[in-house]
C-alpha cells in the first residue's frame, strides 16, 4: 500500500480542505499521457474516488489512486516539500521498514 509521510499526509490535508470540493475531497493520481520516455503520474485535487479508485487514508488525508496504477504505487513512499511557491510531491520506493 502506498505510505504517506507525515509531511505529506499534512499538505493533502491542507489541500483539501482549502479546495472546496465535496464530499471527500483528497488528492487523486492518475497516469498521465504517455511520453517517449514513459508514462508520467498526474496528481490533482477531486471531490471523491472514481468507481475503480483504490483508497489511502491517513488521519483525514485521502489519496486515491487509479486502479491501474494502484499496483505499481504499492511498495511506494509519497513524500512532499512544502514552501512559499506551494507544495511538491515526491513519490519513491518505501525501502525496507526498520528493524526489518
Amino acid at each position: 500500500m502506498l505510505t504517506l509521510t507525515p509531511t505529506a499526509a499534512e499538505a493533502v490535508r491542507q489541500l483539501s480542505g482549502a479546495s472546496g470540493l465535496e464530499p471527500d475531497p483528497g488528492l487523486r493520481i492518475s497516469p498521465g499521457d504517455p511520453t517517449p520516455q514513459g508514462t508520467p503520474l498526474q496528481l490533482e485535487l477531486t471531490a471523491g474516488p472514481m468507481a475503480d479508485d483504490q483508497t489511502v487514508e491517513d488521519d483525514g488525508a485521502f489519496v486515491y489512486m487509479q486502479s491501474e496504477i494502484a499496483e505499481f504505487l504499492d511498495d511506494k513512499l509519497l513524500d512532499a516539500t512544502v514552501d512559499s511557491g506551494g507544495v511538491r510531491f515526491t513519490i519513491s520506493d518505501a525501502g525496507p521498514e526498520p528493524g526489518v
